[in-house]
């Protein structure tokens, strides 16, 4: 009798143990390359914890935050904020930021190639409407700029920006797959062109065009941001445009009262922007395969495995 006892209380231990291994989290990540390797270490931390995790899906914030307000989706560790602030905003209490991921890690603004600048003296995105058809690809007599792809929160803010400033008078703003996009204005650069780009740390595109010697910021007179000291950029304090980002998680609130240990490590965990910079090295070298990004994330952990494992205590 007592063996059956025993027996039971084992069974039921499994049962118990089985159930909380087996909670799911269904994570995405952004739908631009340079964030899928913090996805991919925080993927590897749940699962270290004993979660089953979902393999990310990758979207646009402004999918990703109606998803997780109804449930559809619990966290990802793509979150710009102030960018984003508007999407939590419109989330109504459901969606929360949580930890960081890189602290002021998201400089963003808009790039011009420095041989351009010098020749034409231009300083601020404002200069280019005497000079919109040395970038001109499409001939349409305006300035093709990479910007930002529809239902990213940089969209949003280039968007306000150029109803502000007038800048659709006299500047095309391409707006189709940011990856694609900027490697052809690489490309228009490495053959003697012009080129002008959105843009934002850490990223590849700043590490294949090197700041201050083939590309240098320049100054967007937006209202809502004020002049800072920037390196490599046209003077030495420009407006940006744009506040710098906390790159952090977000997540659904009852997601995160259900399993608060997950709140706990995302509370504690970061990666050094300069870690992050040079994995998007890597993937422009190449290596931008789902497989290569795993083994970065693989890689990183071994390398930083006291940090790593203190995120899970």
């Amino acid at each position: 009798m007592n063996y059956l006892k025993n027996l039971v209380l084992v069974l039921l231990t499994l049962t118990i143990s089985g159930v909380s291994n087996a909670v799911e989290v269904k994570m995405a990540k952004a739908n631009w390359d340079t964030g899928y390797f913090q996805a991919e270490v925080y993927k590897q931390a749940l699962e270290k914890m004993g979660y089953t995790v979902t393999e990310p899906k990758a979207m646009k914030p402004s999918v990703f935050y109606l998803a997780a307000a109804a449930g559809d989706l619990d966290m990802w560790v793509n979150g710009w904020f102030g960018t984003h602030d508007g999407y939590i905003s419109e989330a109504k209490g459901k969606v929360k930021a949580v930890g960081t991921v890189m602290p002021k890690g998201g400089l963003q603004g808009y790039m011009i190639d420095k041989k351009t600048a010098d020749k034409l003296g231009i300083k601020s995105v404002m200069d280019i409407k005497k000079h919109a058809k040395q970038f001109d690809s499409n001939g349409d007599g305006k300035a093709d700029m990479v910007a930002c792809p529809p239902g990213w929160g940089c969209e949003k803010v280039i968007t306000a920006q150029f109803a502000e400033l007038g800048l659709g008078d006299f500047i095309n703003p391409i707006q189709a797959d940011y990856s694609a996009s900027m490697a052809d204005a690489i490309a228009k650069f490495k053959n003697g062109k012009s080129v002008l780009f959105y843009t934002w740390t850490p990223n590849w595109t700043v590490g294949a065009l090197a700041l201050g010697k083939d590309v240098v910021w320049i100054d967007v007179p937006y209202s809502k941001t004020k002049k800072v000291k920037v390196p490599n950029a046209t003077k030495s304090k420009i407006n940006m445009g744009f506040g710098a980002d906390d790159i952090r998680p977000a997540a659904n609130v009852d997601f995160l009262k259900a399993n608060p240990k997950i709140e706990k490590m995302l509370k504690k965990a970061s990666i050094p922007l300069a870690d992050v910079a040079a994995q998007n090295m890597k993937m422009n070298q190449g290596e931008k395969s789902e497989r290569a990004i795993k083994k970065h994330a693989s890689t990183w952990i071994k390398a930083n495995q006291s940090t790593f494992d203190s995120w899970l205590k």
